[in-house]
């Protein structure tokens, strides 16, 4: 079909066949072949022809041309590149890059009264938290109750709460031997309650940020306490030590996690797990209809097949990648819950509402695949999808390293990006009862969202391409395909019909050649025998 055509491009001193004149000539799409071969040969093995191989191109023939070279190693350098930077870039340093972190503070201190003087410790170290730098660039502090505290870290929205208890004043007053009025407890203590439901380095973070902030108010109102202390006890060897450091920091875990949930990341495995059934549905249906459409080759180890292009347009080929797509990620998300939860065992709560979001996460992951490879092509598009979906996915996700520490590019792009979304939803399920303000909402709005603009852009882009006559496949060259193709057939039938004649009146000499054979052997034997 190449050879009936009388167009080359001259790429390097080799050549391009096609039928690109002629179809410019009417208007259509120019068709031509991709590959380019050496000049004098036509791009088609003429098994007729004895006077050289059926393939003539070698290896180091290509290798000689500049545009085989240029498109795998500028775009392999810049998929690496932009991976390295989105990896590295988003767990590299974090507490550099921590800001705005949610952390609540509870003063439940009431002060103590010595002489006629109100003294409130608990609400210095309050004030000191937030005037601190060190403290307040890196968290994002709030003073309220421990009961609002406490709904905060139901819904993932605070890592960590600090405590200051009622008799934290008095306590400290009391031992350092100082008469004061006001409720007394054992010991003078600040507790740290982190939340690991909302994530574990994230509450990790809160944890070393606040520490050492207390640790040095610590010391802070040991030397304040030294005013007050009776000179009786000031030479004291306990009361020294005690001035030295008089409050004691407790990191105490708020709402354990299940016992089965992978430390805090079964949230995010479920929810790059349903990134991924997204994403391998739309590319295996992607590559599935277009084999069997015949706009794609099949090849599996040695064999190799390309079925007969069918009269099909870009837009009735979307629409049944996205249907496959729906049926195909349900079924995979499926699985994959019942895998985890029912066989591994994983802790999953409310596992139904869970499966109908990693279905239209799925789902709306899926679509925007297909309507990529649809839009840009097969390479560029599946690069894209790669790329969005899942690397930058990984980094921009907070699934790991919470989005208050992430660079500022990565911040930007987790409101956009549909991992984000999908973990919210996924973690709300999981530990935070399926609540809706937990994340939940936001999931379900943002994939609806994403999949109607993935299918409200797939509609306009590819039914524009068909208006333009932007085919895969000239419709003259389909004719040319289905006509080749019916001469194929036809020469087929009639050398298997010629054959079969031709096999049987082959075998009659052979029948006629052993005969004479076993008769001439009979005569051979006879002076054998007489001797």
């Amino acid at each position: 079909m190449v050879g009936e055509t009388d167009l080359t491009l001259h790429l390097g001193g080799y050549r391009m066949a096609g039928n690109a004149r002629n179809s410019e000539r009417r208007g259509r799409t120019p068709v031509s072949s991709e590959t380019p071969v050496p000049t004098g040969h036509s791009g088609v093995s003429r098994p007729s022809d004895p006077s050289g191989p059926a393939f003539p191109v070698r290896a180091k023939d290509l290798l000689k041309v500049r545009t085989v070279w240029i498109l795998p190693l500028v775009l392999g350098c810049v998929v690496v590149v932009l991976i390295t930077a989105f990896y590295v870039g988003s767990v590299v340093d974090p507490l550099a890059h921590l800001s705005g972190l949610p952390v609540a503070v509870v003063n439940q201190d009431r002060g103590a009264v010595i002489g006629a003087r109100q003294i409130n410790i608990g609400q210095q170290v309050q004030r000191g938290l937030s005037g601190s730098t060190a403290v307040s660039g890196k968290l994002a502090l709030t003073d309220t109750t421990l009961s609002s505290a406490q709904q905060a870290m139901d819904r993932g929205a605070s890592y960590a709460t600090v405590v200051i208890p009622p008799g934290f004043t008095a306590s400290l007053l009391n031992r350092a031997g100082v008469s004061a009025s006001g409720a007394r407890l054992g010991r003078p203590e600040i507790v740290i309650l982190t939340n690991q439901r909302a994530g574990t380095i994230g509450a990790s973070l809160a944890s070393g940020v606040l520490q050492p902030a207390l640790a040095a108010a610590s010391r802070q109102i040991g030397r304040q306490l030294a005013a007050f202390v009776p000179p009786s006890r000031a030479s004291s060897p306990l009361t020294r030590d005690f001035l030295a450091d008089p409050v004691t920091v407790t990191t105490a875990g708020y709402r354990p996690l299940p016992p089965h949930s992978a430390l805090g990341l079964s949230a995010f495995y479920i929810a790059l797990l349903t990134l991924m059934c997204g994403f391998l549905s739309g590319t295996i249906i992607n590559n599935s209809v277009d084999a069997a459409t015949g706009y794609a080759t099949t090849e599996i180890g040695p064999k190799w097949r390309q079925r007969q292009p069918l009269p099909i347009n870009r837009w009735n080929t979307l629409l049944i990648k996205w249907v496959m797509a729906a049926v195909l990620t349900g079924l995979a998300t499926g699985l994959m819950l019942l895998v985890a939860a029912g066989i591994l065992r994983m802790d999953a709560p409310h596992v139904g509402l869970l499966w109908l979001l990693a279905w239209l996460c799925a789902a709306s992951v899926a679509a925007g695949t297909i309507v990529l490879f649809a839009v840009l092509g097969h390479s560029i598009g599946q690069l894209l999808a790669v790329l969005l979906f899942v690397y930058a996915g990984l980094a921009a996700s907070g699934g790991t390293v919470p989005l208050q520490a992430l660079p500022g590019v990565l911040r930007w792009l987790a409101r956009i990006d549909p991992l984000r979304q999908i973990l919210d939803g996924t973690r709300a399920i999981l530990y935070f009862d399926a609540q809706a303000d937990a994340g939940l909402a936001r999931a379900v709005t943002y994939a609806s969202l994403g999949l109607v603009i993935w299918l409200v852009l797939g509609v306009v882009v590819v039914r524009w391409y068909d208006r333009k006559g932007y085919n895969r496949l000239d419709p003259e060259l389909l004719g040319y395909v289905a006509g080749s193709v019916q001469q194929y057939r036809s020469r087929t039938a009639d050398a298997r019909q010629q054959d079969s004649p031709n096999a049987g009146r082959q075998t009659e000499p052979d029948a006629d050649a052993r005969q004479q054979d076993s008769g001439n052997a009979g005569k051979q034997t006879e002076p054998g025998a007489q001797v």
